[in-house]
């Protein structure tokens, strides 16, 4: 696999330049991409915890089964982000990792790391901040789950992805897809699916979030950033130098 082709080299570019060398060294870490379906399961809790990957197309979630038998879904993963990061220190799956949709992902496993940290100071600063972000997007998730009414809730979430989109869509994110059921908005959000639907017609009536069917628009991006007090200081766009000029 090229440097060019490798999502997760395009994934560390967002929080730092890469240099070739560095392209290169993690374009080796990746495997040759490998096709999932919508639905498929990529591991399970308690599963063995030996390797890494990255999407390259395709959404994806992380969740928990409870005792009741619900669920609850911890984090909605995009094409470029790595997932089992948080797991590298355990040796069982902590979550289980499921496809949103049809996609491919890019699996490497965990001893590879040991080589980056070896040979680059500056991949090991990405992967740092990479987990530092991942940290935050879930403390951000509970504070959105614990302490925010269903409509706070809703637009807070569209709004995070509306933002974590725009990385990678020059065009901006007023208007992007949004390809989660109303089943997989409840598991994450804590909601039942009739109350979603409900939020969703309640924003329209509002001229605040318009959607059809998996697309969705947001008019005034500053008026629902007043109605779910958003606060993107968590995000990407906000992160501080990560070497603060000095060469690298």
């Amino acid at each position: 696999m090229s440097s060019e082709e490798s999502c997760i080299v395009r994934h560390f570019n967002y929080f730092h330049s890469v240099s070739n060398e560095d392209k290169e060294l993690l374009a080796r870490l990746e495997d040759s991409a490998t096709r999932a379906r919508a639905g498929t399961i990529l591991w399970e809790e308690q599963d063995e915890a030996d390797e890494f990957c990255t999407l390259r197309h395709g959404w994806a979630f992380s969740y928990r089964e409870l005792e009741n038998g619900t669920r609850q879904i911890l984090e909605i993963y995009l094409p470029g982000d790595i997932i089992g990061l948080r797991e590298f220190a355990f040796s069982q799956r902590l979550a289980g990792v499921q496809m949103v949709e049809d996609g491919e992902i890019c699996f490497f496993p965990h001893r590879n790391l040991v080589d980056i940290f070896r040979r680059s100071f500056t991949l090991t600063s990405i992967l740092f901040a990479v987990a530092s972000r991942q940290q935050v997007l879930l403390t951000e998730r509970l504070v959105n789950l614990a302490r925010r009414n269903a409509r706070q809730k809703l637009a807070h979430f569209l709004l995070e992805m509306c933002q974590r989109i725009k990385q990678t869509n020059s065009d901006g994110c007023e208007r992007f897809r949004l390809p989660l059921s109303q089943e997989i908005l409840a598991d994450l959000l804590g909601l039942s699916t009739v109350h979603i639907s409900r939020t969703f017609t309640a924003l329209s009536d509002d001229g605040l979030v318009f959607r059809d069917r998996y697309n969705v628009t947001i008019p005034d991006l500053e008026a629902l950033k007043q109605e779910a007090g958003f606060d993107d200081r968590y995000l990407i766009e906000n992160m501080r130098p990560l070497f603060n000029g000095a060469k690298a």
